[in-house]
């Protein structure tokens, strides 16, 4: 086909240099994993020692809050299409944001079903799954707590 660019394109060549920003299952797994830390586990309510992170903090914003946290929710199930998972696989991804969305969005109480309903962790295990599958070279360790 005539006039086709095969050529990549710069942000892919520059993204591929940065560590953590390639297109690599590696560079997928550190990012998934910093989203969920972002989103369910950025700090410890003392006294309870529960994690929380910006999916629960966002409740505070009625409805823009909850639209948000599905929009980041739904970035780790665009991760799971760029690793060529099932469709099976990313509609259970979908489906657990969509629970996660309409759970949230119940007013005034909308942050105690965030609270305990972590869809974003259910679908870093799932993205965690196939990787260890299909990628088992980006498995890592992890001290046990």
């Amino acid at each position: 086909m005539e006039g086709t660019n095969t050529r990549p394109r710069p942000y892919h060549a520059l993204a591929d240099r940065i560590p953590g920003l390639g297109r690599d299952p590696q560079s997928v797994r550190k990012r998934v994993e910093a989203m969920e830390h972002l989103l369910e586990r950025m700090f410890v309510i003392p006294g309870i020692n529960r994690p929380v992170g910006l999916d629960v903090i966002l409740d505070v914003i009625p409805v823009g809050g909850d639209v948000i946290g599905a929009i980041l929710g739904s970035w780790l199930v665009w991760e799971a299409r760029n690793l060529g998972m099932s469709k099976w696989q990313m509609a259970r991804m979908f489906g657990n944001v969509g629970i996660d969305f309409v759970l949230g969005a119940i007013p005034v109480i909308g942050a105690i079903p965030d609270f305990l309903f972590r869809s974003n962790s259910m679908n870093l295990k799932i993205i965690r799954r196939h990787l260890d599958k299909y990628h088992p070279a980006t498995v890592t360790l992890e001290p046990k707590a």
